[in-house]
Parts: structure tokens; sequence; C-alpha cells
């Protein structure tokens, strides 16, 4: 089985307008197949890679050389890692978010509901916050807060007042104990669609996944070079919105800032309109269905 297929990849690696010579990040390495396109078209080049899941770094076996480097840590601290390398500036940076089918087919992993698993959901093994750790011990204003936010669950409060009575003579263990719990609340008909809104809730506070994308855009107009281009995969509303008022303001809510002489201080410009699967591409791969591509070019 394939690890993960790169969605959106001739699309991508367009967008990033590659030099044979520039330096290239990909944040999210996972297979490895946006990083072997990328490679493909560098000469004296390079290419930084970023994953902090274990898993992934099997894959970049074979590519270790003078033009590939893999970083294995969050992203969120790129800035901080590239300078460790001698970086300042790069090219381009590619991100394709969300979770990587390995990790979804991967039933100790705790991400699907098509197992019955530990309810761990952490992308990077080597942190404490699991998924159970969340149901167990949030308090009701926590979880109404992330189910209604991250999960867009509509009976939110009513759902987090109900984790915490079941939880004073109950633990949180398993996926398929939270799925049978869970029934209780769906809506008539939409069982798999109420399911994957509670389990992306708690995957997002799980991994922080928000601010971490945040921390991410922040660093990015620091570390792309004038010119250099931005282009982000994102597979849900709540990531689009924030990647997309950052292109279009410089921040994630309001207007962008305006300087002395009153005029915007934006540090990126869009690159034509958002990009998503062609019919072909989301048969081939249904994981691709509700991706999204934005990009943006320093100023």
């Amino acid at each position: 089985m394939m690890y993960h297929t790169p969605v959106l990849l001739p699309e991508s690696i367009d967008a990033l307008s590659i030099k044979p010579e520039g330096i290239y990040v990909d944040v999210t390495f996972g297979g490895g197949g946006h990083s072997r396109a990328i490679l493909n078209q560098l000469t004296t080049g390079h290419l930084y890679a970023f994953d902090q899941d274990a898993d992934a770094v099997d894959n970049a076996k074979g590519l270790e050389g003078k033009n590939f480097t893999l970083i294995p840590a969050n992203f969120r601290y790129i800035k901080k890692y590239l300078r460790l390398h001698g970086v300042t500036h790069i090219d381009g940076l590619l991100a394709d978010l969300g979770i990587s089918s390995h990790q979804i087919d991967t039933p100790e992993r705790g991400f699907s509901t098509r197992f019955d698993a530990a309810l761990d959901m952490r992308m990077d093994r080597a942190t404490d916050k699991t998924a159970a750790t969340i149901l167990n011990q949030y308090s009701e204003h926590g979880l109404h807060t992330i189910l209604g936010m991250y999960g867009e669950v509509k009976n939110a409060r009513t759902l987090a007042q109900a984790i915490l009575k079941y939880r004073v003579t109950n633990r949180f263990k398993t996926t398929g104990q939270l799925t049978q719990f869970l029934s209780d609340f769906v809506p008539k008909g939409k069982e798999h669609k109420y399911y994957a809104q509670v389990f992306q809730a708690l995957r997002i506070e799980v991994n922080e996944e928000l601010d971490v994308l945040k921390d991410l855009l922040e660093q990015s107009q620091q570390v792309l070079a004038p010119g250099g281009r931005l282009a982000i995969i994102s597979y849900h509303s709540l990531e689009d919105r924030l990647v997309k008022n950052f292109i279009a303001q410089g921040k994630f809510f309001g207007e962008a800032e305006k300087d002395v002489f009153g005029y915007a201080a934006k540090p990126f410009k869009a690159v034509g309109k958002s990009i998503e699967p062609s019919e072909e591409e989301i048969e081939r791969n249904t994981r691709a269905r509700s991706a999204r591509l934005r990009i943006a070019e320093r100023i």
C-alpha cells in the first residue's frame, strides 16, 4: 500500500515556479511525493523537508544527498531549523496540510472511525496529549469550544455536557467506545459526517493544527525571499480561511495593517484563484475531494 498519494501534484509544483538553483522547503514530507517532484527540477538547488512523524523518516531513505535534507521536526519551528542549517531565505514553500493516508490507514494511530483503536490521534508520538486526554480531562467549556469551533458540531454544548456525565463512571479509551457513545447524539442519517466532525475537532486540538498553521504563515513572510512562492493545500474551511486571509491581508482577521503613509502593508500577493482537484484526480484519490490550493508570491 502506498504511504500517501500526493494531492494536486503538478499544480503545486507549477505553483512554486521552481528555479533549478533555488532553495525550497516542503514542510509536510509524508510519503515524499511532492518532495521527489521538486528534487527532479533542482540542479544545484536544495530542498529542506519537515516531518514530525517518525513513520515518514523511512520514506526519505535514498533521497539524502547534496540536494536534500530531512528535518524531523514540527514545521511551526521552520525559521529556527532553517537558521540552524545556515538558511536565511528560500525561494518557495509548499505545505500539504491535514493527515496522510498512512496515518488514517494505520489503526493504532486512532485517526479513523473505521478501526477500533486507542484514542490517540498524535502526529508526533513524542508528545503527551492524546484524544483520550481531551475527552477525559477537559472542562465542559473546553470541550464545547473545540467541538463547536474545530468540528462545527451543531449540538456541541449538549455533547460536552454528556461527555462529562459519562466520564464520572467511565474513561474514554478507544475509538470504538467513542463512536458507540456518539451514536445517541447523531442527527438521523448523518452518522458518517457527525463522527468525522468530532474526530476532526479532537485531532486539531491534539496537534494544535490551527496554531501551528498560523506560526508557519507568520514565519513564511520572514523566510521567503522577495518573489518567492508560497503554496498551501488545505482540506477544510478553518485552514483555508486562515490561509486566504493571510495572503490577502497579511493577518488572520480584519484588515491589513497600514504603514505611516497609509498604504496597506501586505507581505504577499495572491497568484491566480484557488485551485481544486479535477474530477479525474478525485476519482483516482477520493481523499483529494476537499483539497484547495492557494498560491502567493512574496512582495
